[in-house]
């Protein structure tokens, strides 16, 4: 299955964006759906999952009440509603099948969707 970012762009603080991830060849094939986000110059940072199966969601501090991730009942797109935003949220964004922040920056560097929050 592969991941593919889109929704990404250059908004103002404050604004909204929605990001979606979809899987091409099917549903997810993994228990957990995840985002990451990595900013210039710094470590990439979990932000949030959601079980497959339960829909169990859990989230970074810096993101909770501001962030809400989601699923299709397909079980083959998987979104992150994004309000509030800061300039500090601004950073590439992938989906991940896993929460090692680490793995898919490595995978598919620059091929998430960009989010630049500035005025």
């Amino acid at each position: 299955v592969q991941l593919v970012e889109s929704g990404g762009g250059l908004v103002q603080p404050g604004d909204s964006v929605k990001l979606t991830c979809t899987a091409s060849g099917g549903p997810f094939d993994s228990y957990e759906m995840s985002w990451i986000r990595q900013a210039p110059g710094k470590e990439p940072r979990w932000i949030s999952s959601i079980n497959v199966q339960s829909g169990r969601i859990v989230y970074t501090d810096s993101v909770k009440g501001r962030f809400t991730i989601s699923m299709n009942s397909a079980k083959d797109a998987l979104y992150l509603q994004m309000d509030s935003l800061k300039p500090e949220d601004s950073a590439m964004y992938y989906c991940s099948t896993t929460r090692d922040p680490y793995v898919v920056p490595a995978k598919r560097p620059g091929q998430g969707t960009q989010v630049t929050v500035s005025s």
